[in-house]
């Protein structure tokens, strides 16, 4: 009795609050919601369960990737992710939080009028670098550079094989380490012009704008970089890095560019 008079306070309590609720599967299908999260996707709230949103567009008109295509890329990278999203019914603010151990993502939806402090989640706690929110606003603006000036964007991510590693040998504070090392090369050897961001988990990614030519020799100092040796506990570790880069000409949206080069980096 006591535990179900818990669920239905608990019930309660997340049925009115100010802002929306999503716990969406690897499918992106909705699992459960509350009744404002229901409203600002236009449907009631007996419809949530089994619910799959309808393709969103962001801020720019253009198309966002599928739901299942960012949850997966929310769960892959393990970091939270904040899409500004135009839905059918309302203009949100999505906030993606991955929960690894259940393979499910808690989606937070704020109307745009909730006004999200611009400096939440704009700086990686850990390393000091953009956030992956703070990346995407970067990306864009070179991509509108790009289209606008006849120049060229190249987006850059690396992939730090042996943080796993380095983690279950070391602990994590020990990865954590290895991480703040890898950024501090990162921006102190590549140019001031450039960002350097880190992308969630293991990854960084670097937005470079040049007037021609293509990403590959930021990349290949971006490998250099992240590649030196650390010595991490006494012991010399030399991260394993997998480098992947795309060169745009701003006519592709942001997404469209993020996702061509996690392709790339997957294969």
């Amino acid at each position: 009795m006591r535990t179900t008079t818990h669920r239905a306070v608990w019930d309660e309590l997340v049925a009115g609050l100010p802002v929306g609720l999503l716990l969406q599967d690897v499918t992106g299908a909705v699992l459960a919601g509350n009744r404002l999260a229901a409203s600002l996707m236009g449907v009631p709230s007996s419809a949530l369960p089994g619910f799959q949103q309808p393709q969103a567009r962001d801020t720019s008109g253009a198309p966002l990737p599928s739901c299942a295509e960012l949850v997966s890329q929310v769960l892959r990278t393990g970091a939270p992710q904040t899409v500004p999203m135009v839905l059918p019914h309302a203009r949100v603010w999505a906030e993606y939080h991955p929960l690894e151990l259940r393979g499910q993502v808690l989606v937070v939806l704020r109307p745009v009028q909730d006004d999200v402090p611009h400096s939440a989640r704009l700086l990686d706690g850990l390393t000091g670098l953009p956030a992956r929110e703070l990346l995407l606003d970067r990306l864009d603006q070179a991509l509108t550079r790009a289209r606008t000036h006849g120049t060229l964007a190249s987006l850059v991510l690396a992939d730090v094989h042996r943080l796993a590693a380095v983690n279950r040998e070391h602990g994590f504070r020990r990865g954590d380490e290895l991480l703040t090392v890898i950024a501090g090369r990162l921006r102190e050897g590549l140019r001031a012009d450039y960002t350097v961001a880190r992308y969630g988990g293991d990854e960084f990614a670097v937005v470079a704008e040049h007037p021609n030519g293509s990403g590959e020799a930021v990349a290949a100092r971006v490998r250099e970089l992240a590649g030196r040796a650390v010595r991490i506990a006494g012991v010399r570790v030399r991260p394993g890095v997998r480098v992947c880069w795309v060169t745009s000409d701003g006519n592709a949206p942001v997404h469209s560019v993020l996702a061509h080069v996690e392709e790339r980096l997957r294969h």
